[in-house]
């Protein structure tokens, strides 16, 4: 779980290169399937933000807008708990459809796979939204799906490099200088304390100690059991 926060954490601070990626996907999607809106939301906590809008003529959803979700009626949020791709061809001819909160903007016909972070945890939706009927071909139901794994990719390489990142700094803190005791082999810390060598390194690192006897020292010190 630890691990997943700290996705979360850097995926909350995103570089603007890419989200200047994960704006193009938007655009194009609205552009290649020519719908009005193409969007990447995620999830924080109980809400669902549109993290992402494609800048097609006609987007009534904006970077930034917030919403509950339990309980919301969003597509989105139905793709979150089923982990599935939905499709809504024409929200005004189903009954399960006909009052979400999108049919207020206009938005009609509804398309959309989850994304996923590299632990199976819901990042958010990838979606498309339409102010017409349509049922999306499989060639566009592809398409998005293929933009879906290449967000996924993004995230992973997050992970990754957060990861790297976490491990470099632990072997930082063990380079360098340590002062050590010639005699009681204790080792001075930052702020001059004295500690022992198991606790200081268990402290600065992710390393553990079981206690044995070398032979040499069963020798010197357990000759009569030899």
């Amino acid at each position: 779980m630890e691990e997943v926060t700290s996705v979360s954490n850097r995926v909350s601070q995103l570089t603007g290169a890419l989200l200047g990626k994960w704006q193009n996907i938007a655009n194009m999607v609205a552009e290649l399937l020519s719908v009005p809106a193409g969007l990447i939301m995620r999830c924080q906590g109980d809400e669902i933000e549109v993290l992402v809008a494609s800048t097609s003529p006609g987007n009534p959803y904006h970077p930034g807008e917030k919403e509950l979700l339990p309980g919301s009626g969003l597509y989105c949020e139905t793709v979150i708990k089923t982990r599935q791709m939905l499709l809504v061809p024409n929200a005004l001819e189903d009954e399960k459809w006909r009052h979400n909160p999108d049919i207020k903007l206009g938005m009609i016909s509804y398309l959309g796979y989850p994304i996923l972070l590299p632990h199976g945890e819901v990042f958010g939706t990838i979606c498309v939204l339409d102010i017409e009927e349509n049922r999306y071909s499989e060639t566009y139901k592809k398409l998005l799906l293929q933009f879906k794994e290449l967000i996924e990719a993004h995230l992973q390489l997050l992970f990754t490099t957060a990861s790297l990142q976490d491990a470099l700094i632990q072997v930082k803190t063990l380079q360098g200088m340590l002062p050590i005791c010639a005699h009681c082999k204790k080792i001075r810390d930052d702020q001059g304390y004295w500690q022992q060598l198991e606790a200081y390194i268990s402290s600065h690192s992710a390393a553990k100690f079981s206690h044995g006897v070398c032979p040499d020292c069963l020798k010197e010190h357990y000759a009569e059991l030899i």
